[in-house]
């Protein structure tokens, strides 16, 4: 270690101690020690730079912390969409697609997340979102990458979509998950169907939204789920679920600019039934709700 790191690593404690020590003053033979000492590191060339002992090593969430904080200052957009030939690259901090018609879409989670997507003339994507990197205490790192391909041949022609999903958590083991999805769009209705596999169990939900349907204006959305366990959920009354169904209706209106939601979500179990219950609504039971909202400015 070149010997102009040494002379700066002594404290001002270690020269105080060694004065006491000695009983002299210890500033002129140390004056001269240090420019010897400083003539002797200059002949040798520049030091490595130093490494703490008690350092921790460099990880991808270290590497990506500054990356992520600059990025965030640099740009207040959400989404940067560039052409590249026959491809579309968008790079956003928020997800930029939905699969089967808002069935399906890459989660959104944590504080620092991003993600990117590439799409061909063609209609074939590809993409990968990170809803949380995992930067932040209690954070796991969550990685969504996706492969489809949509087509809509001209505005009033059908139009339909297929892909897949992978949810990745490369921090812990046996939470990887797969979901297919599919799409068909029509005069406005639009159907979507999705299977994830899950660990442990099997969902299949259908989604059908009919748009605004005439002659009130109305929003009409239904959505249908079944799941399947691999093994058995037994209750305490000794009876067991295995597969159970739960649905959703959803309408909606604009009234004087305010925006109405109905919605209503039911299953099929009951009473004790529900201790097993891990579908898409709020609650097991029946639930209805309305919901006003109208936006400030």
């Amino acid at each position: 270690m070149p010997a102009a790191f040494i002379l700066i690593q002594r404290s001002c404690t270690e020269r105080r101690r060694l004065s006491r020590e000695t009983g002299q003053a210890t500033d002129g033979p140390r004056r001269r020690m240090s420019l010897v000492m400083l003539a002797e590191a200059l002949h040798r060339g520049p030091a490595p730079p130093a490494i703490h002992p008690c350092a921790k090593p460099m990880t991808l969430k270290t590497i990506l912390l500054p990356l992520l904080l600059v990025a965030g200052c640099a740009t207040e957009t959400k989404v940067l969409e560039r052409e590249l030939g026959a491809f579309d690259l968008k790079l956003g901090s928020a997800p930029t697609r939905s699969m089967a018609h808002g069935l399906v879409q890459p989660t959104t989670a944590g504080v620092f997340h991003g993600g990117l997507d590439l799409t061909h003339a063609s209609g074939w994507y590809v993409g990968q979102w990170s809803p949380n990197v995992g930067l932040v205490d209690d954070g796991q790192l969550e990685m969504n990458s996706y492969l489809g391909f949509a087509r809509q041949p001209f505005d009033e022609a059908p139009g339909y979509e297929l892909g897949l999903i992978h949810y990745s958590f490369p921090e812990i083991d046996g939470r990887d998950r797969d979901e297919y999805y599919a799409g068909l769009n029509f005069a406005g209705t639009r159907l979507g169907a999705a299977l994830s596999s899950k660990p442990q169990r099997t969902d299949s939900t259908l989604y059908l939204d009919f748009g605004s349907v005439t002659p009130f204006g109305v929003g009409l959305r239904m959505k249908y789920g079944t799941y399947t366990l691999d093994q058995p959920r037994f209750l305490g009354d000794g009876s067991s679920v295995r597969v159970f169904n739960d649905w959703s209706l959803n309408l909606s209106r604009p009234w004087l600019g305010i925006q109405l939601d109905f919605s209503y979500t039911d299953s099929d179990l009951q009473g004790p039934e529900c201790g097993a219950y891990s579908g898409q609504n709020a609650q097991c039971a029946s639930l209805l709700m309305l919901r006003a909202e109208r936006p400030l400015y």
